[in-house]
């Protein structure tokens, strides 16, 4: 297992929104924290950055255009230089460029961080899988929230994250933690 130097590390909905209570309960507490130690080295690496930032299309989002809970959040601002892609859906490489612009700068390692483990960082990374891209999932830098099943059975934060990750290790992605990806960098 290796990190490659330009390994991009994708900053999923690093967003104000994230953190409304109407969103109910999540799981991962130090899931911000993984993604600091994350961000911090691949700046102190040189290593690009990309943060994708979602614009709802829904009006009562957390992510609707025009009010503070689109904007990123302070510790995930964007540096000059790094990357910012916008999108309108979960998945990042749907109608954004970023398969393109990926491509052009060689890059086919992908380390995704974010939020919500079930939606946009499963949706990205299947994609990304799907692609061909090298594509790890940091399970300690992503968390989830509480949810329904199809059939309405409630399920805890720590199940559908859990369920997320298995959807993805292997087939889609490798699952690693942040600990892991430090040691072997």
């Amino acid at each position: 297992m290796e990190l490659k130097a330009n390994a991009a590390l994708i900053l999923i909905d690093q967003q104000k929104g994230i953190h409304h209570q109407r969103l109910g309960p999540r799981n991962n507490p130090q899931a911000e924290e993984r993604i600091a130690d994350l961000l911090a080295h691949w700046r102190s690496t040189g290593r690009p950055v990309i943060h994708v930032q979602h614009l709802s299309r829904s009006p009562d989002s957390v992510f609707w255009p025009q009010q503070p809970g689109v904007e990123f959040q302070e510790r995930c601002l964007p540096l000059p230089g790094e990357s910012v892609v916008q999108k309108h859906v979960p998945d990042a490489f749907c109608s954004t460029g970023l398969e393109a612009s990926l491509r052009e700068a060689g890059i086919d390692q992908l380390i995704i961080v974010g939020v919500a483990t079930h939606n946009s960082v499963e949706s990205t990374a299947r994609t990304a899988g799907n692609l061909g891209f090298a594509t790890w999932v940091v399970e300690d830098a992503c968390f989830t929230f509480d949810k329904a099943d199809f059939f309405g059975k409630a399920h805890s934060a720590q199940e559908v994250h859990a369920m997320s990750l298995g959807n993805l290790q292997d087939e889609y992605a490798t699952v690693i933690s942040t600990a892991k990806i430090l040691q072997v960098d």
